[in-house]
């Protein structure tokens, strides 16, 4: 089923329902993602000011998926976006080869 996120509320009332229903304890799903008990809290509370990377994880883990609906007139952008993002990560020397791969994933990954 598919809900549209306004806050970080919305988004911290799915993750805790996901996770419930999954019947994960609080302290194991913060273990598995490696963050802090508080930090799992504060992402469920909708708190702002928990990184992004910090949810996205917690979400995969409960098998939740973030999607953007990005409108038509956006992808000429979106397309020089990932193309210079392409360009910076192999560009890269000595960088971490498993961010290198997953950025690269994701930008040629079918849209």
């Amino acid at each position: 089923m598919k809900y549209t996120i306004r806050s970080p509320e919305d988004l911290g009332l799915l993750l805790r329902a996901a996770r419930r229903s999954a019947k994960v304890r609080l302290d194991d799903l913060s273990h598995t993602v490696d963050v802090s008990k508080q930090t799992t809290v504060n992402v469920e509370k909708g708190k702002p000011t928990v990184q992004l990377g910090t949810v996205i994880r917690l979400l995969n883990e409960v098998g939740l998926t973030l999607t953007v609906d990005l409108p038509e007139s956006a992808l000429p952008a979106l397309n020089k976006a990932q193309q210079e993002a392409r360009d910076r990560a192999r560009s890269t020397s000595g960088a971490d080869e498993s961010t290198t791969t997953s950025v690269l994933r994701f930008l040629d990954q079918d849209r």
